[in-house]
C-alpha cells in the first residue's frame, strides 16, 4: 500500500462487478464513483428510488461512458434484502462494499423488528453478504469490504440483548454496538474464509470523521433543530469532505496486499490517508465472533455455505 494512497492508485478495475451499498450520497457515492471511474461495473444499492436514480444520472454526468446500475435494496428488511440478491442473479461479484449504515438514532424497529441500528449496520450487511456469498466464492480474488467506525472503541456487542429488549436504549451505546458487530462480523468472516481454503478477502474500514448526512439524520428525525445545526456546524469546521472519508473503503478494496481481517482508516484517526487503524481486542475475540455469528444466523434465516460457489461465469 503506497504511503499516502489516494485515488490515483486504484488498480484498473474493467471487467469487475462491484455492489455498493448505500451508493446514492456520501461515502457510498463517492466510493461507487471512483470503482466506475476505473472501469468497474458498479451496482448502486439504495433504500431509495428516487434518491438512487439522481444518484445514477449525477454519475452518468460526471463520468459519460461509465456502467452505472440502480437497485432497491432496504437492509431494514430481510424481504427486501432476499429480493435484492434474487434479482442480483449474477455468477460472478468482484466487490461487496458493506458502506450503508445508520447513526444515532432514536430508537426505532426494522421491519422484522431489530433494534434499527443494529439491524440495519450489522444484521442487513450479514443477510446480504450471505446471499451473495455464492458469486463471491466464484470469482478469483473478491473482497468484501465492511464499514465500521473509530465509535466501535465505545462499547461491545451484548450477545444477552442484541435488540435492546431488556435494557434501556442509548443511541450512541447502540450505534457503537452495531460498528463492534461490522468488525466481529469481519474477523469471523476472514477466519471461515481461510478456513475454506478460499481467496476471498474480508476486511474493514473506517471514514473517521467524515462530512456525511448521517451525523444530522437522528437528530432531524426527532425535529431537534439546534442539535442539527451543531452537528452541521461540526461537518464544516472538523470533517474531512465524502472524496477523503472514502478513501480507507477503496483503499481496502482494491489495494494490493490488504491482509484478511483488516481495518483501515484515516492515518491520523479523524482524517488523513488511509493506513491501518486502531482497533479494540475485543472486536478480534474469536469467542464473542462465533456467538455473534450463531446468534445472526438465527435472527435472520441466512446461513453460509462456503463450499458451493457459483457456476464461473
Amino acid at each position: 500500500m503506497a504511503r499516502r494512497w489516494n485515488t490515483s492508485h486504484i488498480p484498473d478495475q474493467t471487467g469487475r462487478l462491484a455492489v455498493v451499498t448505500g451508493a446514492n450520497s456520501g461515502l457510498g457515492y463517492v466510493t461507487a464513483r471512483e470503482l466506475a471511474r476505473r472501469g468497474a461495473r458498479v451496482i448502486l444499492a439504495c433504500r431509495d428510488k428516487d434518491r438512487g436514480a439522481a444518484a445514477v444520472a449525477r454519475l452518468h454526468s460526471e463520468l459519460p461512458a461509465s456502467e452505472i446500475e440502480l437497485r432497491t435494496l432496504d437492509l431494514a428488511d430481510l424481504a427486501s434484502i432476499r429480493a435484492f440478491a434474487d434479482e442480483l442473479a449474477t455468477t460472478r461479484l468482484d466487490l461487496l462494499i458493506n458502506n450503508a449504515g445508520v447513526m444515532a438514532l432514536p430508537h426505532r424497529r426494522t421491519a422484522d423488528g431489530f433494534e434499527m441500528q443494529f439491524g440495519t449496520n450489522h444484521l442487513g450487511h450479514f443477510a446480504l453478504t450471505g446471499l451473495l456469498l455464492p458469486a463471491l466464492l466464484a470469482t478469483p480474488g473478491a473482497r468484501v469490504v465492511t464499514v465500521s467506525s473509530g465509535f466501535h472503541a465505545l462499547a461491545d456487542v451484548d450477545l444477552t440483548d442484541l435488540n435492546y429488549e431488556r435494557n434501556r436504549y442509548r443511541r450512541w451505546i447502540a450505534y457503537a454496538r452495531s460498528k463492534s458487530a461490522n468488525l466481529l462480523f469481519t474477523h469471523e468472516l476472514a477466519a471461515r474464509l481461510g478456513g475454506a481454503g478460499s481467496d476471498v478477502l474480508a476486511a474493514a474500514a473506517h471514514p473517521g470523521y467524515a462530512d456525511t448526512n448521517l451525523q444530522t439524520a437522528g437528530v432531524r428525525m426527532e425535529g431537534r433543530t439546534r442539535a442539527e445545526r451543531y452537528a452541521a456546524l461540526g461537518n464544516r469546521l472538523v470533517a474531512q469532505p465524502a472524496e477523503a472519508g472514502a478513501l480507507p473503503s477503496l483503499c481496502a478494496a482494491t489495494a494490493p496486499g490488504i491482509r484478511p481481517d483488516a481495518f483501515l482508516g484515516p492515518q491520523g484517526g479523524l482524517r488523513g490517508a488511509p493506513a491501518p487503524s486502531f482497533r479494540a481486542r475485543r472486536t478480534t475475540d474469536d469467542a464473542t465472533s462465533e456467538a455473534l455469528w450463531a446468534a445472526s444466523e438465527q435472527l435472520t434465516g441466512v446461513t453460509y455455505d462456503f463450499t458451493s460457489p457459483a457456476a464461473p461465469a
